[in-house]
């Protein structure tokens, strides 16, 4: 459990998340525009999106099944009827007045997501309810310094609101939860997860409570934070604010605050709406949404094999430990490419080369998994020559290198370059023989007492040989030589 340490004792922090994740699909929720990102503004609005009078909404079947998709992968209860609702507030980019969402009856109900946390760790986080709704317009207020200008693309998008328990008790915790969140998502693609573009946005719910408190204290909301890290950035700061008030003797204020990535400060928005401020009510144009449970069983039967379910069997069928199999899974396409890294190889050295040396180049390029210079059975190849002796490690990474620079297989760069491992003892023994005799003061030495000196001598036979002999054929014999 994680505390802050105020001038008057502990504090707990109580998080809940409201992440809206924008519905993978070709058209709006309740029209037929494009809902592809990037297009011209108001280039993909029709005539429902813009609030023309006498335009009746038709659901999207395919939004609905998306939502039931992810309601699935979250382990969450599906209700076979729901009930879309209009909720009522007046903005520049809603031009209906209302926006149509999900209230008292949400199309899914209570789930769970596992989060994977450092040391090997994991805890559950509820999930209160998955609706959907549809997207607002665009306000953009940095085109004119007397104007706002709307964009109303985005309007009528499919959205998913997904709304967790206060499980949360730290800024770490909520950067896992969003990290497993998004992770399901891809894997299920409902959503690509892209918080730059905005398809993937986190409204958090804070509030805090002295050590070995129950009650839940009074939250606050920080509104469409874009970022795992500004999440976590928020968390601190809004965190340490409320305890300041508090400890001061004043109250925390029910508001919407915002977080200024400029200052790293929160600051607030208005007082927080309860939900008759809204005047909900069930939207006359959308009957009932009533669902057959033979088609939820029917999607049910083509979910993906998810994350938490492919961490457990990489562990058990390649030996991976918590933490690489974690890593590996986290991204579907990361644990696409071990796959094939690793097929009827040694798991462990696939997971090491992929985990270490190939994410390590990929940061340094400045590319994503799929622009990967080197495929996972050109990765996959450099692995076997490993297991089977052909090179060693060392060896290895220059081969490594040159895959990238070149995009050569393994086994073409080490034909072309001579650098298959010597594994004949007699030439090993030769090779050592020559060090030993070049350095008669340090074997007296070595014999001596003096064992640090063995790395000495192996260090030295690599390099005269460029590091082609099998090291453990090395280690064994030059044991036996120096033994005199």
């Amino acid at each position: 459990m994680t505390y802050i340490q105020g001038q008057t004792g502990e504090w707990e922090m109580v998080i809940g998340l409201e992440v809206h994740a924008q519905v993978t699909s070709k058209a709006k929720l309740f029209s037929g525009a494009s809902a592809s990102f990037g297009g011209a503004p108001n280039a993909q609005v029709s005539f429902v999106d813009a609030g023309f009078p006498g335009m009746l909404p038709v659901i999207n079947k395919y939004c609905v099944e998306q939502a039931v998709r992810t309601g699935l992968g979250l382990k969450a209860q599906i209700n076979l009827t729901s009930v879309f609702d209009r909720k009522n507030y007046f903005y520049a980019d809603l031009p209906n007045g209302y926006q149509i969402s999900q209230f008292t009856q949400p199309i899914v109900g209570t789930g769970e997501i596992i989060l994977d946390l450092e040391g090997g760790t994991s805890r559950t986080v509820g999930i209160t309810r998955l609706h959907l709704e549809q997207d607002a317009g665009k306000s953009m207020h940095d085109q004119s310094p007397t104007e706002t200008f709307v964009d109303l693309n985005r309007a009528g998008v499919a959205l998913m609101e997904i709304v967790s328990e206060p499980d949360m008790r730290s800024g770490e915790e909520a950067a896992a939860y969003l990290k497993k969140l998004r992770a399901i998502l891809r894997y299920l693609g409902s959503c690509d997860g892209n918080m730059e573009e905005g398809s993937m946005r986190c409204d958090v719910n804070l509030s805090m409570r002295r050590k070995g408190e129950t009650k839940l204290g009074t939250r606050c909301e920080i509104k469409n934070v874009n970022s795992i890290r500004f999440v976590m950035q928020a968390i601190d700061y809004e965190s340490a604010r409320q305890v300041e008030v508090l400890e001061a003797g004043g109250t925390i204020k029910q508001e919407t605050r915002l977080w200024d990535t400029g200052k790293g400060i929160t600051r607030p928005m208005r007082s927080k709406e309860e939900a008759h401020d809204y005047r909900y009510f069930p939207d006359p144009d959308l009957l009932p949404l009533v669902l057959e449970a033979a088609w939820v069983e029917a999607i049910k039967a083509t979910l993906p094999e998810l994350p938490d379910d492919k961490k457990a069997r990489f562990m058990a069928e390649y030996g991976l430990t918590n933490y690489d199999a974690s890593v590996l899974v986290a991204e579907k396409a990361s644990a696409d490419y071990f796959e094939q890294v690793a097929k009827g190889r040694d798991g462990k050295l696939a997971a090491n080369w992929v985990t270490s040396e190939l994410f390590g180049a990929l940061k340094r390029l400045g590319k994503t998994i799929e622009e990967s210079p080197i495929s996972g059975d050109a990765l996959g190849g450099l692995v076997e020559l490993i297991s089977n002796d052909t090179i060693s490690g060392r060896i290895a990474k220059d081969v490594f290198s040159d895959m990238l620079e070149s995009g050569k297989s393994a086994a073409q760069i080490v034909e072309e370059k001579g650098l298959r491992q010597v594994t004949d003892t007699a030439a090993i023994g030769a090779e050592i023989d020559k060090i030993l005799a070049a350095n008669p003061d340090k074997v007296t030495e070595y014999r001596g007492g003096k064992d640090k000196l063995f790395g000495f001598f192996v260090g030295q036979v690599m390099k005269a040989t460029g590091g082609k002999l099998n090291p453990t054929m090395l280690n064994d014999i030059l044991k036996e030589k120096l033994k005199g």
